[in-house]
């Protein structure tokens, strides 16, 4: 006896729910291009390795190629579609814009969508790789480039922006420290 090879999943996608019947083996991102035509989130390598289809689920960064639609259903995903309130893009957003943080754009959505996973991650105290005391007593740590660099490192930019991706990550991450700076020296 075949076992089924469709399934019912409702995917929430900033704020909306979107029920879908799909096959077992439909990625989050071909869902998300294919059969919602949320084409912001982009299809690089398709092997999880350059970054361009990052979202959140959940307010943690996904690599939505590695990801399973099915596995997605029920929480919460964001796109970048879903990242400016209405006509208001978000800080990061803003951020890159300001301070040329793309060049081609391809990479920028997941760009942004890991940029918002990095200022969260930092906030909450989650220490990275090159994080130089890791003890809880020790207090949080600055985002420094360094610390940027290296948290960022999963996105990849063929056009080699990185220089004012990682200034634009900066200032995002220190509007969202004082938020009622919005000047923030770059």
């Amino acid at each position: 006896m075949a076992l089924p090879t469709t399934g019912s999943t409702t995917l929430i996608i900033n704020g909306e729910k979107y029920p879908l019947s799909v096959d077992h083996r439909t990625t989050l991102l071909d869902a998300l291009r294919e059969r919602l035509d949320l084409t912001g989130t982009k299809k690089g390598c398709d092997q999880g390795q350059c970054g361009a289809c990052t979202v959140l689920i959940d307010g943690r960064r996904s690599l939505s190629c590695l990801q399973l639609a099915v596995a997605a259903d029920g929480r919460e995903i964001t796109t970048i579609e879903g990242v400016a309130d209405g006509d208001q893009l978000h800080p990061v957003q803003q951020a890159f814009l300001d301070l040329d943080g793309y060049q081609c754009g391809y990479c920028t959505p997941g760009q942004i969508c890991s940029a918002l996973g990095v200022i969260e991650e930092h906030a909450a105290g989650w220490p990275s790789a090159v994080t130089a005391d890791v003890r809880p007593e020790a207090g949080p740590s600055a985002l420094t480039d360094e610390e940027i660099r290296e948290r960022m490192s999963g996105n990849l930019c063929r056009c080699g922006a990185y220089v004012s991706i990682v200034r634009a990550v900066a200032r995002a991450a220190a509007s969202a420290r004082t938020p009622e700076s919005t000047e923030v020296q770059a």
